[in-house]
C-alpha cells in the first residue's frame, strides 16, 4: 500500500519502535502515547529494534530511495505515512571549503548546509518529526520559546497539519524571523527575557491552558528529526565518519541526535565503531558548556547575562546538558568558545574567499575550527565538518553604500 504525499509515494512501513527511555534512569515509558519529560524531569530518548532494522534495511535499499529525509523510515518514529507533515526536506549538500583549508593549513574542511531545508534552517529537521508525531498522537494546539528558527518552523509545520501554534520568543529576535513565525501562521509574542524566560512561560501554560509543550529535548521527537543529520553525514562519506564535527550549540539536540545516530548504525551494521570527535561550539558570551566541560562537572548551571550576535546559540541554561557533555567526552571531543568579533570575521572570511554566506551560528563553528587548528585541538591532517545550521539570508547584512552615477563620465579603468 502507498499513500500520496506531497507529489511523492512514501511507502507504507512497519516502523521498528519499541519504547521511550528516561536518558538519565534508563526507565521505559510505551510508545505512541503523549509525553513530554521523564518522571525524573529528563528527556526520553525513542528505542528502537535495532536488530529488526538489520533484518529489514540494506545499504543498497536505501540507496534507491529518494534523497530526502524520509528514507531513513526504519529509524524514524512515524509509523503512517499519512501522518508524515512534510515541506519537502531534501538531503543536505555537503560543500568543501577548499581554499580556505589550504591557506589556512588544515586538512579537508566540508560544511554541511542545513540552510537549504525547508524554512531556511536545521530546525525544520526536528519540527518535522515533532509535528507529524504530534498529528499522529492527536495533539490540537503547540507551543515553544525559540530564538527564531524553530518557532518559524514549527508554525510552518504545524500549519500544514492544521495544529494551533503560540510561540513567544525574546523581544531582541530579529524582525525577520518574527514576522515568518507570524506570517506561517503562529500566534508570536516578543518577551522581554532570553530564550529560558520564554520556556517558563510555556511551562506554566501547558498546566493552565493545556497546550503540548515543544520545547527543545522536552519531547521525544525533535531528536529524532535531528539525528538525520548524522545518518545522511555518514551516507555522504561512503558510510565512514569524519574524524571531527564542529557544532553550533544552543539547546544542543543535534550533537545528541547526531550521537544517538552514529551507535544506531553501528548496531545495524552500516558502520564500525569509530566516532568522530563531537565539538560543542559557544560563544564566549553564552558558553555554559564550556565552563561545564572545563571544570570537568555533569550539568551546566545557568550563564547569567548572556549576550552573542549568533542567537541561535544564545541558550543560558540546557535541559540536556548532561547529554551534551556525555556525548564530547565520549567520543574525545572538546567545548570551545569564541568571540563574536571571532564569529563576524570568520562569516565575512568565508563569504568572500569561497562565496558561501554563512549564518553567524555557522560562522562560530569556523571561527573554532580556526581557533582549534592553531592550539592543535584539531590536526592538520584531519578531516573536519562544520554545520551551518541555517541560511546567511536571514540575518543582517552589511549596507552596501557604493553608488555610480550614469550622467556623469565613468572612469572603467576604476571600476
Amino acid at each position: 500500500m502507498t499513500v500520496r504525499h506531497d507529489e511523492n509515494l512514501i511507502a507504507e512501513r512497519p516502523t521498528f519502535v519499541t519504547r521511550l527511555e528516561c536518558s538519565e534512569t534508563g526507565e521505559h515509558y510505551p510508545a505512541d502515547q503523549i509525553h513530554n519529560l521523564s518522571r525524573a524531569g529528563k528527556p526520553l530518548l525513542v528505542g528502537y529494534d535495532l536488530a529488526g532494522v538489520k533484518k529489514a534495511l540494506s545499504k543498497s535499499a536505501l540507496a534507491e530511495r529518494p534523497p530526502d529525509l524520509w528514507r531513513y523510515r526504519e529509524l524514524l518514529p512515524v509509523r503512517r505515512a499519512a501522518d508524515i507533515v512534510s515541506l519537502g526536506e531534501a538531503v543536505t549538500p555537503l560543500v568543501a571549503l577548499g581554499k580556505l583549508a589550504k591557506k589556512i593549513g588544515g586538512g579537508e574542511l566540508l560544511v554541511k548546509d542545513e540552510g537549504r531545508l525547508p524554512t531556511g534552517s536545521f530546525k525544520a529537521r526536528g519540527l518535522v518529526m515533532a509535528v507529524s508525531m504530534a498529528k499522529a498522537l492527536g495533539i490540537k494546539h503547540m507551543a515553544m520559546p525559540t530564538n527564531g528558527n524553530a518557532g518559524a518552523a514549527l508554525a510552518a509545520y504545524a500549519t500544514r497539519a492544521g495544529i494551533k501554534t503560540t510561540v513567544f520568543c525574546p523581544e531582541d529576535t530579529p524582525e525577520v524571523n518574527v514576522s515568518e513565525i507570524e506570517l506561517q501562521g503562529a500566534t508570536v509574542y516578543r518577551v522581554n527575557g532570553l530564550i529560558d524566560d520564554c520556556g517558563k512561560i510555556v511551562g506554566e501554560g501547558k498546566a493552565k491552558v493545556g497546550w503540548f509543550d515543544t520545547s527543545t529535548l522536552k519531547e521525544p521527537y525533535r531528536i529524532e528529526g535531528k539525528k538525520t543529520m548524522g545518518l545522511e553525514l555518514a551516507e555522504q562519506l561512503g558510510w565512514e565518519v569524519p574524524d571531527v564535527i564542529l557544532y553550533p550549540t544552543g539547546g544542543g539536540t543535534g550533537l545528541i541526535g547526531m550521537w544517538k545516530a552514529f551507535a544506531e548504525l553501528e548496531a545495524i551494521g552500516f558502520i564500525g565503531s569509530r566516532r568522530p570527535r563531537m565539538v560543542a561550539v559557544q560563544a564566549t558570551g553564552c558558553a555554559p558548556m564550556v565552563r561545564a566541560y572545563d571544570e570537568g562537572v555533569e550539568h551546566a548551571p545557568r550563564w547569567e547575562n548572556a549576550h552573542t550576535i549568533a542567537a541561535g546559540i544564545r541558550v543560558p541554561q540546557a535541559v540536556g546538558d548532561f547529554l551534551i557533555l556525555r556525548a564530547v567526552r565520549e567520543s574525545n571531543g572538546f567545548a570551545i568558545a569564541v568571540t563574536d568579533e571571532a564569529i563576524s570575521k570568520g562569516l565575512e572570511e568565508v563569504a568572500r574567499q569561497e562565496g558561501f554566506l554563512l549564518c553567524p551560528e555557522g560562522a562560530a563553528t569556523y571561527a573554532a575550527y580556526k581557533q582549534a587548528l592553531a592550539d592543535g585541538r584539531i590536526g592538520r591532517h584531519e578531516r573536519a565538518v562544520l554545520f551551518n545550521c541555517a541560511t546567511g539570508l536571514k540575518y543582517p547584512l552589511p549596507p552596501i553604500t557604493r553608488t555610480l552615477d550614469r550622467h556623469k563620465p565613468i572612469d572603467y579603468a576604476a571600476l
